[in-house]
């Protein structure tokens, strides 16, 4: 296997890619993002447990929706069971991709470990037991801080398992190697995330003037807030489907080594 290194003007590429591919398939790509969103909100409805089983699900089933941007950019229509494309191959992927599952678990269970030691734990039980918390408490320094210190301690989580899921399932790598070289095509590739993450990041905020001035326009706050939930899925359901391409691009395998 190997890593490429692209130029910082590939990013503006990954992002036309994830939007031109969705329009393919905008139902069926739409319908599984969606269908993704509401299992890890049913998990998330049992107070702890359910939060940490739906972390540890997380890398294989944003796995799956990556398996079906690949089937849409082949021109199949993909279906609902493409999501549990990570525990249907061999054991040995099988395994791999729990394993992975409880390291992310127990990564961001750290990350909230460390937010409580600023905060008391307000965020962590806010996250892991949906406790109701004031307009009041929300805007405490300590509270605002604990948010700040557990994003900051995300990203290199994020950058950790960018890359591993479809690197444990499409080529084989251990869970450990796999975690390895998605930081490392990361971080080589540094200014091409940049680019991607600046362009999504100017794409979702357009959106949000866009639904302002036709709120605007329609002389209705309410419409607002109707239309922006669905457009923001929209935008979400294409932010992830562009993330094939980043994979894609940053590593080039043999033909024996693809499973």
């Amino acid at each position: 296997m190997k890593l490429n290194i692209v130029p910082a003007r590939t990013g503006v590429l990954w992002v036309k890619l994830g939007m031109r591919t969705f329009l393919k398939q905008p139902l069926a790509l739409a319908g599984l993002f969606f269908l993704f969103m509401a299992a890890m909100s049913v998990l998330s409805l049992i107070p702890v447990l359910g939060n940490v089983l739906a972390l540890a699900l997380l890398p294989g089933a944003t796995l799956g929706l990556m398996a079906a941007t690949k089937e849409a950019l082949g021109g199949k229509f993909p279906l609902p069971t493409v999501l549990l494309s990570a525990f249907r191959v061999g054991q040995k992927q099988l395994r791999s991709m729990l394993v992975l599952g409880a390291i992310y678990a127990a990564g961001f269970l750290l990350v909230l470990a460390i937010s409580a030691m600023i905060d008391g734990g307000k965020f962590a039980r806010l996250y892991l037991l949906g406790s109701s918390i004031s307009a009041e408490a929300l805007q405490e320094g300590d509270f605002e801080l604990a948010v700040l210190v557990a994003m900051a301690f995300y990203m290199p989580l994020s950058l950790l398992f960018w890359h591993a899921p479809a690197l444990v399932h499409w080529y084989g790598i251990s869970p450990v190697k796999s975690l390895f070289f998605s930081m490392v095509a990361c971080f080589r590739n540094f200014w091409a995330f940049t680019v991607y993450s600046l362009v999504w990041l100017g794409a979702f905020i357009a959106m949000g003037m866009v639904v302002a001035v036709v709120a605007t326009l329609a002389g209705s706050p309410e419409a607002a807030t109707a239309i922006m939930f669905p457009a923001a899925m929209l935008m979400a359901a294409m932010f992830f489907t562009s993330i094939y391409f980043t994979f894609e691009d940053s590593f080039t395998v043999d033909e024996g080594e693809a499973l």
